[in-house]
């Protein structure tokens, strides 16, 4: 058997080519080139047996949706493969974020292709799109790799300002992925008839479909002494 010429692919003594293990890895890299697909460094050493999600584990009122996180990880590989989501509600500082990023974390460390953004974030980024500056995707050249990486993380969800052209985006980019099967989660501060009145209640109800709600309850550890 041959060797791999960094292709992906590699050529047999008869001709052919078979797919080198290389390949799932290099599509997912394909898929995130333009898309933010690093986490933050803030959330970059997240880990269940570290702070604060360990602290997580002893806490009541968070103990639930940590467990919930920790089964939705375990079984990471079928959850993306079915298009099935998170959607992490409840308010500032109980830890919705980081559960989140744990998730996106263990996603990047497997090979799936991930694409994190909070929400005022993203929208600045796809303004951008129109400017037609060199070196930039064009619009439909980042809706597709938005829209078809394995993982799309979009923190505080309802933060941005309401507009019929924040609307428009928004349902674009869930219903599409919708469609084709691919996993979301999403962090929100808001409940589900708040987020209606800020987001739409189409793209709430794709949402609904496709991800599961997760409320996230505590005080706000943000601010804990």
């Amino acid at each position: 058997m041959g060797r791999c010429d960094g292709s992906g692919w590699i050529e047999q003594d008869d001709g052919t080519a078979v797919a080198c293990e290389c390949r799932a890895r290099r599509i997912a890299q394909a898929r995130t080139r333009g898309v933010r697909s690093v986490l933050p460094a803030k959330f970059q050493g997240v880990s269940l047996d570290r702070p604060p999600i360990s602290d997580m584990a002893r806490d009541p009122a968070r103990k639930l949706a940590l467990g919930v996180i920790t089964g939705y990880i375990d079984e990471l590989g079928k959850n993306v493969a079915e298009g099935r989501g998170l959607w992490l509600e409840g308010d500032v500082g109980t830890g919705k974020t980081t559960l989140a990023m744990l998730v996106s974390k263990r996603a990047i460390e497997v090979g799936h292709s991930v694409a994190i953004y909070s929400l005022p974030r993203l929208l600045a980024r796809i303004r951008r799109t129109y400017d037609g500056a060199t070196g930039e995707l064009s619009y439909l050249q980042f809706f597709e790799r938005l829209t078809s990486v394995d993982l799309l993380h979009l923190d505080d969800l309802g933060a941005e300002k309401r507009s019929d052209w924040v609307l428009e985006q928004l349902y674009a980019i869930v219903d599409e992925r919708y469609a084709t099967n691919r996993s979301i989660i999403v962090t929100t501060n808001l409940d589900e008839t708040a987020l209606e009145e800020q987001i739409g209640k189409r793209t709430v109800s794709r949402l609904v479909e496709v991800c599961e709600k997760l409320p996230v309850f505590g005080e706000d550890h943000r601010w804990a002494a």
